[in-house]
């Protein structure tokens, strides 16, 4: 149910402002109702006094609260669109008829938030409520400019200062952005949100010393995020901090979020310490997960694995079962390579190499130093067929 403090708080201004009163109607009978969450009771005793006084605007303050609530947002939109044809300055009746409308029509949320803009000019929760639909339809100058606003009227809530570094980060603000989370964090340590923003901050900044500290507080929170902490282990892998990075892959792992890049990054920091046999087995879990295009650097890895445990046969199979899903000629050379110097099987190394050559398309350098060496060494002794 949607009986929050907030549009109980409005509701309550809503009765102070109204300016008709109505005798034929027990006031204390509406309020019960609505202490007790007896919303379509209410309807039913307060439409037969307002069909009679269509212009009373409490009876029409009752029945749009009282309809908003129960979730019928239409009859909630038509009460308070009575209001505000009688008074177009009445700010509940403003109120929610722009909340009604956030989701079902942003101009015309647009519409009756700027009204209250200038109805409330010192008001920031307005500006805020500007900016996140100006945002909703992409227009981010526009509310970057709001966002300012709401967070030089009221730079204590929390939430101007999230919308306004959250924006500033996706434009790489970071510095100003970096300056508000900090702000922020200095009133309260323990902000979700901050916390949240910063690590994101870090981590498009490339600055991933900094994503500690914040990402370290968020699991002793024991707040499991997915986008947040993924950041995090990667910043401990990009930095090399192997078993840093195991370990919050664990945490969010222990937190059911059983993702394939969570497995796979905990893979290669096991392969990272040498453990090969354990990075297999996550390797293995990240091809159940998922036999997509991502399945290819999983297999790939897992026989890069096998070669660093010189299991050279294992390797080639992995490096098989890539190309057999995916084609990508790649795969034919890194088995060629693997029959010509560790197994010393040149019928076999010819084999994979033929098919290499007629396939290829290098781009990358590397690939292109490969090609240049199969065609090179054998090519050219008449053992392989080039397509060049």
């Amino acid at each position: 149910m949607k009986a929050t403090l907030l549009f109980l708080f409005v509701f309550v201004m809503f009765l102070c402002s109204t300016y008709a009163q109505s005798t034929s109607i027990d006031k204390n009978k509406i309020m019960d109702f609505f202490q007790n969450q007896q919303f379509d009771e209410s309807i039913s005793y307060i439409l037969p006094v307002a069909a009679a006084d269509t212009q009373n605007i409490q009876l029409l303050g009752y029945l749009g609260y009282a309809n908003y609530m129960i979730d019928n947002t239409k009859a909630a939109e038509k009460y308070y669109q009575d209001i505000f044809n009688i008074d177009s300055n009445n700010i509940s009746a403003i109120q929610y008829l722009a909340i009604i409308n956030k989701n079902e029509s942003l101009d015309r949320a647009l519409q009756f938030t700027r009204r209250l803009v200038n109805l409330q000019p010192n008001k920031a929760v307005n500006y805020r409520s500007m900016a996140e639909l100006f945002r909703r339809k992409e227009k981010k100058d526009s509310a970057l400019l709001y966002y300012n606003k709401a967070y030089q009227l009221s730079p204590n809530d929390y939430k101007n200062g999230v919308g306004l570094a959250d924006i500033l980060i996706g434009d790489k603000m970071f510095l100003r952005a970096d300056s508000i989370t900090q702000a922020g964090l200095e009133k309260d340590s323990i902000n979700i949100s901050f916390l949240k923003l910063r690590i994101r901050s870090a981590y498009e900044a490339e600055d991933y010393k900094t994503v500690f500290l914040p990402g370290e507080r968020l699991i002793r929170l024991g707040e499991a995020s997915l986008s947040s902490l993924t950041m995090v282990f990667l910043s401990y892998y990009k930095l090399k901090l192997y078993a840093d990075c195991i370990r919050v892959c664990d945490f969010l792992l222990d937190n059911n979020f059983l993702v394939e890049n969570i497995f796979f990054y905990k893979a290669k920091a096991w392969a990272n310490l040498k453990d090969f046999y354990r990075s297999n087995d996550l390797l293995k879990t990240c091809v159940g997960l998922s036999i997509s295009k991502n399945a290819e650097m999983y297999y790939y890895n897992l026989a890069l694995n096998y070669e660093a445990l010189k299991q050279y046969k294992k390797a080639v199979a992995n490096y098989d079962t890539a190309y057999y899903f995916f084609k990508n000629p790649v795969m034919n050379y890194n088995s060629g390579r693997i029959c010509e110097i560790n197994l010393k099987n040149t019928s076999l190394a010819k084999k994979y190499y033929t098919e290499y050559l007629a396939k290829a398309n290098p781009i990358e350098a590397d690939e292109k130093k490969a090609y240049a060496y199969v065609k090179e060494k054998w090519a050219k002794k008449g053992k392989v067929s080039s397509k060049k």
